[in-house]
């Protein structure tokens, strides 16, 4: 009797510990967005609805635990060619269901164009969305980085990759501090006819200061749509582009009319950037940030 009694007692402190602690095994966490969700403990499947998120989880030797990614994942080197792809622009609640996901790692770019959460069917039936704002900044990309990796058990290996990028960062701003003569450059992210290009308040034109250069569209916020008088009256030094979608884009920038007397141009300094690493915030900008800096400064960076 009595030692039924001790194994009673011992089953309600463990129950009594475990509701204490989380309840059912969960926790209540600030998404990257500011958003209070409860996650599981212990997460073993993942979704992530994002290139971004998804490169960041292979860097962090997850790639195992991703179950579905976004259509834009394929390709990722490290993701497993059984990952399942979907669409997450209009996400089939069902057939995630049925995944049976542990989490969900979203993207700010998931909600773009729209005032509803996508995934709110997804919330309401219990399964863990957690949200990463497109990232505006750098310090913001290595926050990205930390929130994920120490949402998934992974802070050592978070701060390593972190860390590994500062280091990187600071080799190539030690040579941009020293660059007096700066050139301007143009940053074409969307051809013509409707241009689109970058001004302050965003990773890319952090880079291009970075690097010892001036953005010809500093004083501008954001993704912008300039025109191209607007470009042609800023005579860029240096055009950099990262379209991959047109055939050819440093040639078709070059063979653009009224483009020829821009210094860039008549020089031929046109230069193709990677579009994945220049466009995804994740630890992958420093491939972007080094081909930039060569490009731009080749003499400077020749050993970069």
């Amino acid at each position: 009797m009595k030692k039924k009694l001790v194994s009673i007692l011992l089953c309600l402190t463990l129950v009594f510990a475990v509701g204490c602690s989380n309840g059912t095994g969960q926790k209540t966490i600030k998404d990257r967005s500011g958003s209070e969700v409860k996650v599981p403990n212990k997460i073993e499947k993942i979704i992530s609805t994002a290139p971004s998120n998804t490169e960041i989880l292979v860097e962090l030797g997850l790639a195992d635990k991703i179950i579905a990614a976004d259509t834009y994942s394929e390709g990722i080197e490290g993701l497993s060619k059984d990952t399942k792809l979907m669409d997450f622009q209009k996400p089939d609640a069902e057939a995630i269901i049925e995944l049976d996901p542990d989490i969900i790692i979203a993207s700010g770019y998931n909600q773009a164009g729209s005032s509803e959460d996508p995934y709110k069917s997804l919330s309401d039936a219990e399964i863990p969305v957690v949200y990463i704002p497109s990232s505006e900044s750098i310090d913001s990309i290595y926050k990205d980085i930390e929130f994920i990796a120490e949402l998934l058990d992974e802070k050592d290996k978070g701060d390593e990759i972190v860390s590994a990028m500062k280091d990187d960062i600071a080799s190539i701003k030690e040579i941009g501090d020293t660059i007096k003569d700066k050139k301007k450059v143009y940053f074409e992210i969307g051809p013509a006819p409707s241009l689109y290009s970058i001004g302050n308040g965003t990773f890319l034109n952090e880079m291009i200061e970075l690097i010892g250069a001036e953005n010809i569209f500093a004083t501008e916020k954001s993704w912008i749509s300039p025109s191209e008088e607007a470009v042609i009256d800023k005579n860029p030094d240096i055009i950099l582009t990262n379209v991959n979608y047109v055939q050819n884009p440093t040639d078709e920038i070059m063979s653009r009319d009224g483009w020829e007397n821009i210094a860039a141009v008549k020089n031929k300094a046109v230069y193709s950037i990677d579009t994945n690493s220049s466009s995804r915030p994740t630890q992958n900008i420093i491939k972007a940030l080094k081909e930039m800096a060569k490009a731009v400064y080749p003499d400077e960076y020749k050993d970069k």
